[in-house]
């Protein structure tokens, strides 16, 4: 006999910075807990053998408690670890989550926002998809060294505190942009216009050579919205329906597995 089934018919959509949520949990239940309890075992083994040496039984205490004396120091580093990738974890899921509130804005003017879109072994952080077009956002959260730090964009290349970031983010955006066009050719045959932006919550962004063409915006979260709605209508409502319908069930169908 079947069991009760559920009334939704496909997987809702993703929340912001749902990605480093799961991620978060899977830290602190499988890379944290189980070794923690093994380590009380440990204690709880080596305080019977004492106990059994104080009743004038014959047991060899000292070898658990060295057990449990260098477990417990490898778990004491292995913590400290794990507080700091949980922390940036954290981090990087607040700086989501804001850049999703300033983008839920565009609500108003019709355009539809996905957060947190599973892709081929990676995430899009945001997608808008407005009659000005379609956007994919990627998040940088990110501390500051100094309190006037900022990021300096001269239309290639992006610096973060006088540095070059380690993985590049504007070919990053610019590969999930065209990883999104392709996969919205695919479902829809037709080709739409797709665009990389990397924001930087919290940043100044400093924009140079501002004559040369930039193939992906790097901006402040607070401006993105406005480059947004100044952007020239280049897609009807008909066609912002159509993306939006093919893009959310990939989301919610067997494919948007996530990482």
């Amino acid at each position: 006999m079947a069991g009760p089934r559920s009334p939704l018919k496909g997987k809702p959509l993703r929340n912001p910075g749902q990605s480093l949520d799961e991620e978060i949990q899977r830290v602190i239940d499988y890379q944290a807990m189980a070794p923690y309890a093994a380590i009380v075992v440990l204690w709880a083994i080596a305080v019977i053998e004492w106990f059994a040496v104080w009743r004038d039984l014959p047991r060899r205490p000292w070898v658990f408690t060295v057990a449990a004396l260098v477990g417990t120091a490898w778990l004491a580093v292995r913590l400290v670890r794990l507080r700091q990738k949980v922390r940036a974890l954290r981090l990087g899921r607040d700086g989501e989550r804001a850049v999703g509130q300033f983008l839920e804005g565009l609500r108003e003017g019709g355009a539809r926002i996905f957060h947190d879109v599973p892709a081929e072994g990676f995430n899009l952080d945001h997608v808008v998809i407005s009659t000005h077009g379609i956007y994919v956002v990627e998040t940088k959260t990110i501390t500051k060294p100094t309190p006037d730090a900022k990021v300096i964009y001269d239309g290639e290349q992006v610096t973060v505190a006088g540095f070059k970031p380690d993985r590049d983010p504007v070919m990053q955006a610019s590969a999930e942009a065209t990883w999104l066009r392709r996969l919205l050719q695919q479902s829809t045959g037709r080709d739409f216009p797709v665009r990389g932006a990397v924001v930087y919550p919290r940043w100044w962004v400093e924009q140079v050579n501002k004559d040369r063409p930039r193939r992906v915006w790097v901006l402040e979260p607070k401006a993105l919205p406005k480059y947004i709605e100044n952007e020239p209508t280049v897609m009807a409502a008909e066609d912002v329906a159509l993306a939006s319908y093919h893009l959310s069930r990939y989301v919610r169908g067997e494919n948007g597995q996530g990482r």
